[in-house]
């Protein structure tokens, strides 16, 4: 929003023939930010099971059949959190040892794997503890 601002006040000067510049570096701070963040929302939204469900071809299956399922996919999202946490160890030690840096700011980049690792491994121990919890929006009994 700063950096809009910023922008929006440069066209603005340009007409008196002033300048005002942008936040230099945004670019990377935002990159690096948002790739930590994203994934920060994964467990909770795994916690209040608010990931996309299609449940009308099993709506009127019966209980025990859509319990099945929901374990099913239950271990599989488990199995996928581990798998794309361990990718992103192999990944940031890969980033560590190439010394890779934003391009503007100069960065280490490798810290900014950190809370997307730790948030994967806690979305798969939501899920996992999930699968011995039946129920709604973290834990509760499904009513409908």
């Amino acid at each position: 929003t700063t950096n809009v601002g910023a922008f929006t006040l440069d066209r603005v000067a340009a007409l008196w023939g002033s300048d005002v510049s942008g936040l230099p570096g945004y670019e990377d701070f935002v990159r690096l930010t948002i790739s930590s963040a994203a994934l920060m929302f994964f467990p909770y939204c795994q916690l209040m099971r608010g990931h996309v469900a299609v449940e009308l071809f099993v709506d009127n299956a019966p209980s025990w059949f859509k319990r099945s399922l929901e374990v099913l996919w239950l271990g599989c999202t488990v199995l996928a959190a581990l798998f794309f946490a361990y990718w992103m160890w192999i990944g940031m030690f890969e980033t560590r040892s190439d010394g890779a840096v934003s391009r503007v700011l100069g960065w280490s980049e490798w810290p900014f794997y950190l809370p997307g690792i730790v948030s994967l491994i806690l979305w798969a121990a939501v899920a996992l503890c999930q699968i011995f919890t039946p129920g709604g929006p973290a834990g509760e009994p499904d009513h409908g």
